[in-house]
């Protein structure tokens, strides 16, 4: 996407249809700030069409495959997605700003080995059970069977993969889906559908319409979507689930975080801080599951204020394709001047900023901001309390384990968090006193085989692993007689 990349056709019905609308959606690049492309922003009509389809897919045959079929299905989707997984995280990071050596795991690679993984686990799994009945003497059959029709909506921070924690369980129990992008990074879904056309994936199993927040509520609440998978922000969230909640509609929510990384007192600094580079600042810090609030025991506060200030301050900043950059633009202005103002509200709470604080120096252009750090502040603070997705990181005293425990706690968000120490087993237990959905160890990572999702504020419900199978299954109890 170096030059202008116009597209102007949307992916319905296993081929490329003109949008019924006339409106257009700019692609532009965080770097550069100018326009590099565009696509057609999808009309209500077109949402009409893209249910209608995927409605028709799901009750012509979708459903009725096989499950070995349907894994036959994702392997050849995935070969066609990995053979443009270069170009795929290229045009990710054209849109938001990641830098390219995330890109090409994270967008490039990582929707390849899910498609994977749910091909390998769907033909695993039968799609019924017997059991014996319980109190009276008989057989219950229990079947899993697909919800249906599934209106997905995707974020712009990992564009590619996060869409593909819905298509790839939906896929493979049987549902057709109709995906939402961001409007801010719609350009990667092209190569998506390019490589669903080559794979022969049935018509109208996936389809995709862009728009913004009208086009998604329109989908939210469409008489024939029959599950929503979301994840966006909390307050995106609340809207979407009081929409489900009044349709009586299965839904899924992965929402905002504020985590914590638990310091504790024998924890070694050095591996520690070169581990919260990855685990509080990762993607420019716009992860949703980001450690970012660093509690600290205050007997070793200055030392990991001073650490943490020379980490921060050393990563590489700059154009996103540059191999050896680790800090890129954030993905939009407005996103941008969010960032900073949750800066200066940090500062008007009495926060002093150890580094950063702005815009880098050397940049007169580009979405950027510098890798920012706060000590001398508590819990309490807005930057401790709110979601910030950006490179802000606070650092927080705490005296004693029970009181790191209280703080890490005391939030709305309960998404991910770490703890650090050389003692495993000791992690282990404060893990499981943190009120959170996932935890690290010492480091933190996504496992395919594993379920994610948040607590609290942070969503309902859960994706990955068997668990993200099941979100797009229903049950169903057949009783027999003995």
């Amino acid at each position: 996407m170096s030059t202008e990349t116009v597209r102007t056709h949307l992916f319905i019905d296993g081929g490329w249809r003109e949008s019924a609308g006339t409106e257009t959606i700019p692609v532009i690049s965080p770097l550069t700030e100018e326009r590099i492309g565009s696509v057609p922003e999808a009309s209500v009509d077109d949402v009409d069409a893209a249910v209608a389809a995927a409605r028709a897919a799901y009750r012509s045959g979708w459903r009725d495959l096989s499950h070995a079929e349907r894994a036959a299905h994702l392997r050849r989707f995935a070969d066609e997605l990995e053979s443009r997984a270069e170009e795929r995280a290229r045009t990710v990071t054209s849109e938001n700003g990641m830098p390219i050596a995330l890109a090409r795991f994270a967008e490039g690679q990582a929707p390849v080995q899910l498609l994977r993984y749910y091909a390998d686990l769907i033909e695993a799994t039968p799609a019924e059970e017997e059991r014996t009945s319980t109190p009276l003497p008989g057989t219950t059959i229990v079947r899993r069977e697909p919800v249906g029709v599934v209106g997905a909506i995707a974020p712009w921070n990992f564009p590619a993969v996060l869409s593909m924690f819905k298509i790839a369980p939906a896929l493979a129990a049987g549902c057709t889906v109709v995906l939402k992008p961001s409007p801010e990074t719609s350009a990667d879904s092209y190569v998506l559908a390019e490589a669903a056309i080559a794979a022969g994936l049935p018509s109208g199993v996936l389809n995709i319409v862009n728009g913004g927040t009208e086009i998604g509520q329109y989908l939210v609440a469409h008489p024939q979507v029959d599950k929503v998978a979301f994840t966006g922000s909390t307050a995106a969230g609340r809207q979407i689930g009081r929409v489900c909640g009044e349709l009586i509609r299965p839904v899924t929510l992965e929402l905002g975080g504020k985590s914590s990384a638990l310091i504790l007192d024998d924890a070694d600094l050095e591996q520690t801080v070169a581990g919260l580079a990855s685990a509080s600042l990762l993607n420019s810090g716009q992860t949703c599951y980001m450690s970012t609030r660093i509690l600290v025991p205050e007997s070793r506060y200055d030392n990991y204020v001073d650490a943490i200030t020379a980490m921060s301050s050393s990563l590489p900043i700059g154009d996103p394709m540059d191999e050896n950059v680790a800090v890129g633009p954030l993905a939009s202005e407005r996103h941008r001047n969010r960032v900073l103002s949750m800066i200066d509200r940090g500062r008007n709470d009495g926060g002093t900023v150890t580094t950063g604080g702005g815009r880098p120096a050397d940049f007169d252009r580009g979405f950027f901001v510098e890798p920012t750090v706060f000590a001398g502040i508590d819990n309490s603070a807005s930057i401790a309390r709110e979601e910030i997705f950006g490179p802000v990181l606070t650092v927080i005293a705490y005296d004693g384990l029970d009181e790191a425990i209280s703080i890490a706690n005391d939030s709305s968000y309960g998404l991910g968090g770490t703890v650090w120490t050389t003692d495993p087993d000791r992690g282990v237990d404060v893990a499981r006193r943190v009120e959170t959905g996932s935890f690290g160890v010492n480091y933190y990572n996504l496992d395919w085989g594993s379920p994610f999702g948040g607590v609290k504020e942070s969503g309902v419900g859960r994706e990955l692993g068997p668990e993200g199978l099941a979100a797009y299954q229903s049950l169903k109890s057949i009783f027999l007689p003995a």
